[in-house]
């Protein structure tokens, strides 16, 4: 197996219109499209990452019901393997509804299954099978994160690289962060993240400024320094590893939707990891992962394949 993704798994609802915002007082307004797709930060990378050629498990919580029914059979359409997934009966599935404009987007989730998978729920012999372990949304999940730091020197132990994307944390407090930095191999920061970590603006003091939070943290003598890739939307991404900084301009695409297109950038740069390209060419795949991924509605719908993200990169 290539890679392992943890995380969060829901259906996303899509409702994509110039001026999405309801209008209260019963109002019913005419939308341009409503979309019921693959959501979760970690089932959106994973669908990118067997998209690309991975060999992709997912390990998440989803509750027994047809919201659970539909993200699962939605990862297997995908070619992701989802036998480690729980179905938990008392709790139901997390949704996420998604208001999207052209230029920005607003996101409405219930959390129900998204808080119930913990570090203990993935199997360790799974971890040590993988190549890489990938976990999305921590910022959402504090049981899983309590004992992430543990699954990531495990996975360390065993062989096996890592990876975090926190996502965006509702309360803005990023907890057991700096155990995520001292221990994973690579974080997935975007800048308003970034920002909000290290107090700096300007990216390449951020993606600096995170990596420094790593050995403050007191992360291992032994273990490779962290890798930060800075995703910067539109402006492309940044990518530190050591002494060694590089960037990677955004292709220019027709964007339809940017839903997902973080994800997919995780995708990429992992895919790039196992591959063994350099730090260069994987952060330019990762960008053209996450840009081509925009052309169509939703997070998964338009992620492209290894030959379409090479045609892009030359």
């Amino acid at each position: 197996m290539d890679l392992l993704v943890a995380g969060d798994v829901n259906p996303d609802v899509l409702v994509v219109d110039p001026d999405p915002v309801p209008v209260f007082g019963q109002v019913e307004r005419i939308v341009r499209v409503v979309r019921l797709t693959m959501g979760g930060s970690s089932s959106i990378m994973a669908c990118g990452s067997a998209r690309l050629g991975l060999a992709t498990a997912f390990c998440g919580v989803v509750g027994d019901d047809d919201a659970g029914r539909l993200a699962l059979a939605l990862l297997r359409e995908r070619g992701v393997d989802v036998s480690a997934c729980r179905v938990d009966p008392t709790t139901p599935t997390a949704v996420t509804v998604v208001l999207a404009r052209d230029d920005d987007r607003a996101i409405l989730t219930a959390l129900g299954t998204i808080g119930a998978l913990g570090a203990e729920d993935i199997p360790r012999d799974l971890v040590a099978r993988a190549r890489h372990l990938h976990v999305g949304s921590t910022a959402l999940q504090p049981r899983l994160r309590a004992g992430l730091a543990d699954l990531f020197r495990h996975a360390r132990g065993a062989g096996t690289t890592t990876s975090f994307d926190a996502n965006w944390d509702p309360e803005e407090r990023w907890e057991d962060l700096d155990h995520l930095l001292a221990t994973a191999d690579v974080c997935f920061p975007n800048l308003a993240e970034g920002r909000r970590w290290t107090g700096l603006e300007e990216p390449a003091e951020v993606a600096r400024g995170i990596a420094a939070r790593a050995m403050a943290a007191g992360r291992s003598a032994e273990a490779r320094p962290l890798t930060v890739a800075l995703k910067l939307g539109g402006d492309g991404a940044i990518a530190v590893l050591a002494e060694e900084l590089v960037r990677a301009r955004a292709p220019r695409v027709e964007v339809v939707d940017t839903t997902g297109a973080g994800d997919s950038f995780d995708s990429g740069f992992v895919t790039g990891m196992l591959h063994g390209w350099s730090l260069e060419r994987t952060l330019g795949f990762a960008v053209a992962c996450g840009s081509l991924s925009t052309r169509a509605i939703g997070g998964v719908e338009a992620q492209p394949t290894m030959a379409e993200a090479l045609a892009l990169i030359g």
